[in-house]
């Protein structure tokens, strides 16, 4: 909780000092719009927000601002609980999860983590080298599967498919639980790059009928309101399944999973507070909530 609270410091400072006063006015709810918006929660996501706690405020017959500061943890929260759902490993042998994401995101980085994160809880992982696209990715992946010690399948200038097929063909023939697929960073905006994804996605279904199993996209924090048009960009290409947030540390726009929860409802299965492996969390609306307007 106390990494959680510093890493959202950013974004929570700019919207706790609004109930800093003595009165509940609308003076208080315009600063709090203003607030939500510069923390990139979006129009839809704010207005949903202010409408759910005027609601709340009324109800409790609350009458400080310390109390509203409550009540709005209360409807952060039940705006973000769609987005809390654990990341399933077990129904398939092995569960293949794809990992896309622009450039810059920290995919391969959240890749690592996530590896650390499986493999702690005593699963075996074998990850695919598919981002062929991007000098040294290959290279950097090779690291994190060295620091956790597990299986990397990778080619030469390889096709990102062809390495995505072998690496699915030799999960399920070593027995392992988790296949991780790195695929090349690319903005949505890059038509071929995103064709490329579809057909690594197709492959993958030749060499494993049910996979992939999950689709995830990193999204970098910092965005805001961009990290949005990634999701349904990516979303619209490749029917994601799930979402990794990272540097939330570094950004006061952290109000972006309010807009994505109102607006693309895909769960949040971590978020990444911190450099540090241990610092990709699992999500937990509530306390994201609290972290935010602690």
């Amino acid at each position: 909780m106390d990494r959680l609270k510093a890493g959202l410091r950013k974004t929570g400072s700019s919207i706790t000092t609004v109930f800093t006063g003595t009165r509940i006015d609308d003076e208080l709810y315009e600063e709090l719009e203003t607030a939500l918006l510069v923390a990139d929660t979006g129009v839809k996501a704010t207005e949903h927000l202010l409408q759910d706690l005027k609601r709340r405020v009324k109800d409790a017959k609350a009458t400080e601002p310390s109390q509203v500061k409550t009540l709005l943890t209360d409807a952060i929260t039940d705006l973000l609980l769609p987005l809390q759902k654990p990341l399933a490993i077990g129904d398939h042998q092995p569960t293949v999860i794809m990992v896309a994401g622009v450039n810059g995101a920290g995919k391969t980085t959240s890749i690592g983590k996530l590896t650390k994160h499986l493999a702690d809880e005593g699963l075996s992982v074998l990850l695919a080298a598919a981002d062929t696209f991007r000098a040294a990715a290959k290279e950097q992946l090779a690291v994190w599967a060295t620091r956790n010690t597990v299986e990397i399948v990778s080619q030469q200038g390889g096709d990102p498919a062809a390495v995505s097929f072998d690496a699915v063909s030799a999960g399920r023939a070593r027995g392992r639980d988790v296949v991780l697929v790195d695929t090349a960073g690319r903005l949505p905006t890059q038509t071929h790059l995103m064709e490329e994804l579809k057909k690594i996605k197709r492959v993958v279904q030749k060499a494993d009928g049910t996979a992939p199993h999950e689709v995830l996209l990193v999204i970098d924090g910092n965005t805001g309101q961009n990290a949005l048009a990634q999701v349904k960009a990516f979303d619209d290409t490749l029917g994601l399944t799930g979402l990794i947030v990272t540097k939330l540390d570094g950004t006061a726009k952290g109000g972006v999973l309010c807009a994505i929860a109102r607006e693309k409802p895909i769960p949040v299965y971590f978020i990444g507070v911190g450099e540090k492996l241990e610092d990709l969390e699992t999500f937990n609306a509530r306390e994201f909530a609290q972290a935010l307007l602690s």
